[in-house]
């Protein structure tokens, strides 16, 4: 198994953000997570990559105890994550955005440039290569965030709402991008609000509600279930489906 968290649980105070989740994530999987806005799941995130440790449970990664590793640590063994909000830097051209990911790699700056250079030519941002990231619109940025990520050579991506604020036509140029990233050998692991994405994309689906885990199955099975229906697709696409 590639990851494994076992009754992971993060409280903040009185607060408790994560209550006994589970996740399994084999190798070449697509797993989507979903559920209503402060229901768990970027935190549930941050403490898969080590950006937070848990209050409680166990990670492992390629059967390795990960739990209360670095975010350095995560990234070194191929863990890498996408913000909902993308980090860029905004003074750096998009090459060289890439290049930061890339020098996890490839340490020499020549190396990483030739590996960033690949990179950016596969995620379709060749033409804006020497493009200031501050210039970029939210399209751009999006992907920028991923390549960067992606340069980091992963075994494991985490994208993060990494597709909301596109419109239509963008969404499905980047569900074509996550494709083509799982298909060169990268498992992922996506959190969307944006159904189309999940049910386009998604093997297996999760959902939180609460800090828990309310449903776990196939993308239709999921969207059909009447507990999922209720806590996170609403009332209105029950009468949709009517």
């Amino acid at each position: 198994m590639l990851l494994e968290a076992r009754q992971v649980s993060k409280s903040f105070g009185a607060f408790k953000a994560l209550d006994g989740a589970d996740l399994t994530v084999a190798e070449g999987e697509i797993v989507g997570l979903i559920g209503p806005n402060g229901a768990g799941k970027s935190t549930f995130f941050n403490c898969l990559v080590g950006d937070i440790p848990p209050s409680s449970g166990q990670v492992r990664f390629l059967g390795r105890e990960v739990t209360r590793a670095s975010a350095e640590a995560h990234a070194r063994l191929g863990i890498g994550r996408t913000f909902q909000v993308p980090a860029t830097f905004e003074d750096m051209t998009v090459l060289e955005n890439v290049m930061v990911g890339a020098f996890l790699r490839h340490p020499r700056r020549a190396d990483a440039r030739e590996a960033a250079r690949a990179v950016v030519e596969r995620m379709g941002l060749g033409d804006q290569a020497q493009l200031r990231a501050r210039s970029l619109g939210t399209p751009g940025r999006k992907r920028l965030e991923i390549a960067r990520v992606v340069a980091a050579e992963p075994k494991l991506l985490l994208l993060d709402e990494a597709l909301a604020g596109l419109n239509p036509a963008e969404i499905v140029r980047a569900i074509e991008l996550v494709r083509q990233i799982h298909a060169s050998g990268i498992t992922i692991v996506i959190v969307e609000h944006i159904m189309e994405v999940i049910l386009s994309l998604a093997e297996r689906v999760v959902v939180f509600n609460h800090g828990r885990i309310i449903a776990a199955g196939t993308p239709r099975a999921v969207v059909d279930d009447p507990a999922v229906i209720e806590a996170y697709l609403g009332r209105s696409l029950t009468r949709q489906r009517g």
